[in-house]
């Protein structure tokens, strides 16, 4: 019997752990986190706990064949490449992301350690990759179609503050205008503005003093809901922005749960729970041997709407049942 049909009746009998050929015996696999947003880096985390969650389905376990790295940026994008570098320098065997400032400062840091997008916005018109089949180069990974779902979150904006909008809706768009993925956006609302026979009015922020003065900007030019553009940034200050919506009675959507669970009116978009605990699948993929460049770029299937009935009752609005019934989450 050949060496191969010896391992291949071992493995039939239960006599060789199939993990073995999956990572070299006592291997700790060290991983290079970097994000945007404040994080605390805990299982709880709602976007990136699912992560280390998912590798440990996958049997990789902090502290006995896996270490993390864990650097954020607490908001400051020009953080970024600093930090980039030091995970390039710590030699880890692999850079998970968060957002596209984190995708982007990874990527010129290094050509050579791979990357897995936990989510980033358009990555082909960003430049990040070749294309979503054939990513090429050191990256790949899950991208969003958060910025797609535009139109429908102004549809769905509408429907609901029909009543209380002037002649035409007056609806602002808080958008960062450092994120290339949020300029493009912002093209898109704007386009799905006209066509629905709403004013879409842009309003800049980078950072928390900018968040407020936007606001301020808002009610001067009697806006009378409000779009929340998919940011890290964003995320991170979303208990200002949900307060801040409240306190000028302005009806607001974002792309994902967060902002509702925040106090925010809805949210529309993507799990990004679900696309980090599915980057720990292309993690383990890139430690079996596979190549970023030959992985296709998924898109996410799972698309969220919560609707937060506390705030609609605060601002004396009334959800459709046809899209009460649609939601994921009532917070009531």
């Amino acid at each position: 019997m050949n060496r191969r049909d010896t391992v291949l009746a071992l493995l039939a009998l239960g006599a060789v752990p199939r993990t073995s050929f999956a990572q070299p015996q006592g291997k700790v696999w060290r991983i290079g986190f970097l994000a945007l947003r404040h994080v605390d880096f805990l299982d709880s985390d709602y976007y990136y706990g699912p992560f280390t969650q998912g590798m440990r389905e996958l049997g990789y376990v902090e502290g006995k064949n896996l270490a993390i790295e864990w650097r954020s940026a607490d908001g400051d994008v020009k953080r970024l490449p600093g930090l980039a570098a030091e995970l390039v320098k710590l030699q880890v065997d692999l850079i998970t992301t968060a957002g596209n400032d984190a995708a982007i400062a990874a990527q010129k840091a290094t050509g050579t350690i791979p990357i897995v997008m936990g989510s980033a916005a358009d990555p082909v018109a960003n430049g990040l990759i070749k294309s979503l089949a054939r990513p090429g180069g050191n990256m790949t990974g899950l991208s969003d179609i958060g910025s797609e779902l535009a139109p429908k979150r102004l549809e769905m904006l509408l429907a609901i503050t029909s009543k209380a909008q002037s002649n035409p809706p007056r609806i602002a768009l808080l958008l960062n205008p450092s994120s290339p993925a949020n300029i493009r956006g912002r093209e898109i609302v704007l386009a799905a503005g006209l066509t629905l026979g709403a004013k879409v009015l842009p309003f800049e922020a980078r950072t928390v003093a900018e968040i407020d003065a936007a606001f301020s900007a808002m009610r001067q030019q009697n806006a009378g809901a409000l779009i929340v553009s998919i940011h890290p940034f964003f995320q991170q200050q979303r208990g200002q922005i949900a307060q801040l919506a409240s306190k000028h009675r302005l009806p607001s959507i974002a792309a994902d749960r967060g902002y509702a669970e925040a106090g925010c009116l809805m949210s529309y978009g993507p799990s990004l729970a679900e696309n980090f605990r599915r980057a720990a699948y292309y993690v383990d993929k890139i430690f079996k041997g596979a190549k970023p460049a030959d992985l296709p770029v998924e898109q996410p299937t799972k698309i969220e709407l919560v609707i937060n009935l506390k705030t609609a009752k605060a601002l004396d609005l009334t959800i459709p049942q046809s899209i009460l019934l649609r939601a994921d989450r009532v917070i009531e």
